[in-house]
């Protein structure tokens, strides 16, 4: 079992000094502590902590109204995740975002809908948080109890809430980005343990764009299909549109990976170990991303769940159901953060596509690749 320590997520603290200024030095000059020390404890970074030292921390806590005597010391300890599953049902606050879509007719709410893959896709995540994937009807077992209801060891958040916000095309690009963005500050703005779980590309939800932009330090909805060299791209993933689709600017996405080098295929590609960059499709072959950024301080979690296409999208859904496991550990893990990316292959259904294959959801034969470590940690030491 492993426990993170959680001063920052108490203290509402994040690492961007313009938006909480003077933490450490309040905190140093009330304990008494070395500045490093508190950095540290700040960034989960701290590989033990002396018991004086957490005892003034508990005083300053109670001092400034952030804690009650009653919650401390164990307020400052939560337990880390040890699966995919429960990397989410740890989470208090959990917010799933969808793009939505503006169906023919008047422009109003009741034309508005959610595409039936999208839809498959939340049902399947709604279904491994509340039951761990199907595993949380186990919890208990050994002690030979027959448990009356959920098991109270069993962890689950307080709170899921969905959030809707425009899928590009829909409206023009600026309102499209401005609910993107009201949505995405939020949930950064937030405080205490909490999760967001985009759902679908920047094809259809313009907050995966904001997310990705987050997570490796860019500037979200400005183009890099013209850097000079492929290897200045901030995301180590990249999804090339379809000639057909709405291709709004994005750093995670486009139709190039670089001035001097094209992208002739739709679909994902990643960057490899050596600097390279590889195509994840190829001939009767549909990919979707799973991608998470978990920062243990702040009991953050920054999630996307993406299919390339509505059967890909479905094919995912079925994927979480059996094979959850498979994206779990995280492929990078250093001072604090976790990131897990994964691309899967599906191969092409055999035969014409079938209406009743979205009632069905059959699946399919499915790859999954972890993406390669060290193109991760290129961006997380250039951020």
């Amino acid at each position: 079992m492993r426990y993170a320590f959680r001063l920052a997520e108490l203290l509402g603290h994040t690492p961007d000094r313009r938006k909480r200024p003077g933490t450490i030095k309040a905190i140093v000059e009330h304990t008494g502590l070395d500045r490093h020390q508190v950095a540290s404890l700040l960034k989960n970074e701290a590989k033990y902590i002396p018991l004086d030292a957490l005892s003034r921390l508990c005083d300053y806590l109670i001092d400034q109204g952030h804690a009650t005597a009653e919650e401390l010391p164990g307020a400052l300890f939560a337990i880390n995740a040890e699966n995919f599953w429960e990397l989410l049902a740890r989470r208090s606050d959990i917010e799933i975002v969808v793009g939505v879509r503006q169906g023919e007719g008047e422009a109003s709410p009741e034309n508005a809908m959610v595409v039936a893959s999208d839809s498959v896709l939340v049902g399947e995540l709604l279904n491994g948080i509340s039951t761990l994937g199907g595993v949380a009807k186990h919890f208990g077992e050994s002690t030979g109890a027959e448990p009356a209801g959920r098991p109270a060891d069993v962890p689950s958040p307080d709170r899921i809430q969905q959030s809707l916000v425009w899928s590009p095309g829909q409206v023009s690009l600026e309102d499209a980005r401005a609910r993107a963005t009201e949505v995405f500050d939020g949930f950064q703005n937030a405080t205490g343990d909490r999760g967001m779980i985009c759902i679908g590309s920047v094809k259809s939800n313009p907050t995966v764009e904001l997310l990705f932009s987050d997570a490796f330090g860019c500037t979200p909805f400005v183009t890099e299909d013209d850097v000079d060299d492929v290897s200045a791209r901030s995301c180590p993933f990249f999804l090339r549109y379809r000639d057909s689709d709405p291709k709004p600017d994005g750093a995670s996405a486009g139709m190039r990976l670089s001035k001097n080098e094209d992208a002739p295929h739709p679909g994902f590609y990643y960057e490899k170990d050596d600097g390279t960059w590889e195509y994840a499709g190829g001939n009767g072959k549909d990919t979707a991303l799973v991608f998470y950024l978990f920062r243990e301080a702040l009991g953050r979690l920054d999630m996307v769940l993406s299919g390339f296409s509505g059967r890909a999208t479905r094919l995912l859904a079925k994927t979480l159901a059996i094979r959850a496991e498979e994206f779990w550990p995280p492929v990078y893990e250093e001072n604090g953060i976790q990131v897990g990316a994964f691309l899967v292959q599906y191969e092409d259904a055999e035969g014409k596509p079938d209406r009743s294959d979205l009632l069905h959801n059959t699946g399919g034969a499915a790859k999954i690749m972890p993406l390669p470590r060290e193109a991760i940690a290129r961006r997380m030491d250039r951020r």
